[in-house]
């Protein structure tokens, strides 16, 4: 733990950390940005449940009032979730300390979070899907900072995968040049975000818990820098089939290419009309592998006690 960090705990939080108890991150971003109220509470509150249940403590985090929040009361859950998308910074690694400086709002990406889960002392991190190469990147060089914050940042994350809207491929291989282990939970190829197969052979394949703990703790003992990816498939009766969700993703992408959507808007826009096309399919998806990742990702840091 960083001491100068602005740190502010729940006390749920604080109390597991002092007692050296299994704790998950949580990012925030999927509350403000992901989903309206009141489901966003409704599912904040039931991925927290799910980390409980499998025996860890769930710390979400965001920026509010100058601090970095590590874990959420019920009211300032409540209260997060009812902050428009407008009022609330969506944070990487670039615009972290900008917000807490400024004493704004924010909710955290795949980047921030783990940049301050590893400033509380946390080692795992759940969430839906990490962030990546996008399509077209060989012109547009559009690379999710959370591909960079993997090799640097030595916090486990588990996802189902990539976003299936990127450039999967490229997404891995850039992996693979930072020196990231990718690693498949259960199954021998890499999953899609809302697909189970990707068509993409895993480098790297595990099937328990205790062994993913453990390659976290001997690269910390090898002094390797960087963290971890697990890509944990959604449970199969959650899943929409590769060969059904793609010709919906090509459509939305063709879409938003038309009307000229770039930059940091594509991805709010994909995901929305994904779920217009889907009549809402993809949604229900996304909550379910996120439960799906919060239960792995609780069974990991209890093995990592």
């Amino acid at each position: 733990m960083t001491p100068e960090a602005p740190l502010t705990f729940s006390p749920e939080v604080s109390d597991a950390l002092a007692r050296r108890l299994p704790v998950v991150a949580l990012e925030s971003t999927i509350i403000t940005h992901g989903m309206p109220w009141p489901q966003n509470l409704e599912m904040a509150q039931q991925v927290e449940a799910a980390i409980r249940d499998n025996g860890a403590i769930p710390a979400t985090i965001a920026v509010m009032g100058g601090q970095i929040h590590v874990g959420l009361t019920d009211e300032a859950l409540r209260a997060l979730a009812q902050t428009p998308p407008a009022q609330a910074m969506k944070l990487s690694r670039a615009d972290l300390a900008v917000c807490v400086a400024n004493g704004r709002t924010g909710a955290t990406t795949v980047a921030a979070t783990m940049i301050c889960a590893h400033l509380a002392g946390i080692r795992v991190f759940a969430t839906g899907g990490i962030g990546g190469v996008h399509r077209g990147a060989e012109n547009s060089f559009d690379i999710s900072a959370d591909l960079h914050e993997l090799a640097q940042t030595p916090v486990t994350v588990v996802a189902a995968g990539a976003k299936a809207i990127l450039d999967l491929p490229k997404t891995w291989e850039v992996l693979e040049t930072l020196g990231v282990p990718v690693i498949a939970y259960g199954q021998d190829e890499l999953p899609a975000f809302w697909s189970r197969a990707s068509g993409i052979k895993a480098p790297l394949r595990m099937d328990r818990p205790e062994e993913i703990a453990a390659a976290a703790a001997m690269r910390l003992r090898l002094g390797v820098t960087g963290g971890q990816l697990v890509a944990n498939p959604i449970p199969p009766e959650a899943e929409i089939a590769r060969d059904q969700i793609m010709p919906v993703i090509e459509q939305a992408l063709a879409e938003a290419e038309a009307q000229g959507i770039a930059a940091k808007a594509v991805t709010p826009f994909l995901l929305g009309r994904i779920f217009e096309l889907t009549q809402g399919r993809s949604l229900d998806s996304n909550i379910a592998l996120v439960l799906n990742n919060a239960r792995l990702a609780a069974r990991i840091a209890a093995a990592m006690v």
